[in-house]
């Protein structure tokens, strides 16, 4: 059992008294993002009302995403094979790729329904002050696929800051410098500056993208 006075300085609120592997489990849920205190303590809670089924029924799911679901070798989304649901469906436009910084702006991209092709998931934007340099996203990797999939347009949706716009940048150089014949383009009107895409509302986005400029 860990001692009292190595428990975390938030247990001493409101979870003063509670069993160590309460405290243990509420401090990993509290480590998700814009998950506090009180909502972690609020989902033990209601897990443990529900008998053990419910606590073993989410344990199971988190064991079976934890062994079968591996970023995508193509695009970096989420994929239970070798190739995610957007990479291996021969409907989309194969040509066309729209480049993400993560699987949530790839999800609000699809949200709106106006995008036919196939995505590219970075992992993050470019960052001196961070030290985020372009070999270690996932740039290189889409060099490769631009040069060797015969892709026409790539649609850069990074975010509307300094360093979406700097990694926007970065790979229309990159893809001129390599002599490719493509078509690079960025969302335009209806961003603010500053915002990312993963929040932009539906409107805005399909708007954005229909509008998209050459870069």
């Amino acid at each position: 059992m860990v001692a009292e006075a190595v428990r975390p300085r938030w247990c001493h609120s409101m979870n003063k008294g509670l069993p160590e592997s309460i405290v243990r489990l509420v401090g990993e849920l509290r480590k998700l993002p814009g998950v506090g205190e009180k909502t972690a303590l609020r989902y033990v809670l209601h897990m443990l009302s529900g008998g053990m089924n419910r606590a073993s029924d989410l344990s199971a799911a988190l064991v079976e995403v934890i062994d079968r679901v591996r970023p995508c070798s193509r695009c970096g989304f989420p994929a239970e094979g070798d190739l995610c649901g957007f990479c291996s469906d021969q409907t989309r436009d194969m040509r066309s790729v729209c480049v993400v910084e993560s699987v949530g702006d790839l999800l609000a991209v699809e949200r709106m329904g106006e995008f036919h092709g196939v995505y590219h998931i970075l992992g993050g934007s470019v960052s001196a002050l961070r030290g985020i340099t372009p070999e270690k996203l996932r740039i290189p990797e889409f060099a490769r696929r631009v040069e060797q999939e015969g892709i026409r347009e790539v649609i850069v949706a990074t975010g509307a800051d300094a360093e979406g716009e700097t990694t926007a940048l970065y790979i229309s150089k990159m893809l001129e410098s390599r002599g490719l014949q493509v078509r690079v383009t960025r969302p335009a009107t209806g961003i603010p500056m500053g915002s990312s895409i993963e929040y932009l509302d539906g409107v805005t986005l399909m708007r954005a993208i229909r509008a998209r400029r050459e870069l």
